[in-house]
């Protein structure tokens, strides 16, 4: 390993051309660790660190950072929870596993340490019912209520990121009135590929949003409001603040995001006794490790389960019967 000369600070535009070039992340991934190391920037500075080179980083540093983080505020003024910190910590772990690929000396990835989640951090699903109570939320009548419909459905039916929902355009999707089955070739994280399946609900939420199309943008999902020239696409944001809209409405809890849509199909496809594998698949998970922390809330539910309803609970014993 050789030490280099170089502040850490010289080495950002270089790992996010290693990002782009050798680990082939696409734009949207690349501005999230931008986003994500911007932060470890702002304490290099404040903390008089701008001249830090790679060989120095030490433990300590890693120590006043995670102190850093535990002191800043997310939009609404509160502590960022841990999962978030956690995010920042794995952005920096990237960086120094940066440097020991171009063989330059460095604190190893594996001494930052991640925060242990609390159970506030644990996965957020919604129950059979809560879907339903969601699902039918948006009002078939408005051109807008038919898009969050088919919005609401193609979240649930397929797993999708709300990025890869956004990105979807109306050539992808294949419907007339006889359609019973769709699936579709969507790109995720890291450029990765997969096949995404459409229930028969999303389908007719689909086709009934397709039918009052009368445009010719090349978006699936559109936006209504604002000028009627320019990218019309939805954004992101738009979805987030789709789905606030009817969480509102229905009265379930605030919490609850587009990814809660993920997370709900990826529980219920496990406790129907899916193999952890095929749900890897379907969510787009490059590690199985990731697809894992499902079963944990699947254990939680055989275990309450088991206790409830296993003869085992109330099973006697031959001797005590003769007493």
């Amino acid at each position: 390993m050789k030490k280099s000369e170089k502040p850490i600070l010289e080495y950002f535009e270089e790992f996010f051309q290693y990002l782009d070039l050798e680990k082939g992340l696409s734009a949207r991934s690349q501005d999230t660790y931008s986003r994500f190391l911007s932060r470890f920037k702002r304490w290099l500075q404040k903390s008089k660190n701008e001249n830090l080179k790679p060989h120095e980083f030490s433990d300590k540093h890693v120590w006043d950072y995670r102190v850093y983080l535990s002191d800043q505020k997310n939009h609404k003024g509160e502590p960022i929870s841990r999962k978030t910190r956690n995010h920042y910590l794995i952005a920096l772990r990237s960086l120094l596993n940066f440097f020991t690929d171009r063989n330059i000396s460095s604190l190893p990835a594996e001494k930052v340490k991640l925060t242990k989640s609390d159970e506030n951090d644990s996965v957020k699903f919604l129950t059979l019912e809560q879907i339903r109570r969601l699902l039918s939320a948006p009002e078939s009548k408005k051109r807008t209520g038919l898009r969050d419909k088919a919005i609401l459905e193609t979240l649930f039916s397929t797993g999708l990121r709300v990025s890869e929902l956004v990105d979807l355009d109306c050539d992808q999707i294949a419907i007339n009135n006889k359609t019973t089955e769709l699936e579709v070739v969507v790109t995720g994280k890291g450029e990765r590929t997969r096949t995404v399946y459409f229930s028969p609900r999303a389908i007719n939420a689909l086709r009934d949003y397709l039918e009052i199309r009368n445009d010719d943008e090349k978006a699936l999902f559109i936006r209504y409001r604002g000028p009627k020239t320019g990218d019309r696409r939805i954004t992101t944001r738009s979805v987030e603040n789709i789905i606030k809209k009817y969480v509102k409405k229905t009265g379930l809890p605030k919490e609850t995001s587009p990814h809660t849509l993920r997370h709900s199909y990826a529980t219920d496809l496990l406790a129907q006794g899916v193999d952890l594998r095929a749900i890897q698949e379907f969510l787009g998970h490059k590690n199985i490790a990731t697809t894992q922390v499902y079963t944990h809330i699947t254990n939680k539910r055989l275990k309450e389960i088991h206790k409830k309803y296993h003869s085992g609970q109330n099973l006697q014993d031959k001797n005590d019967l003769n007493d």
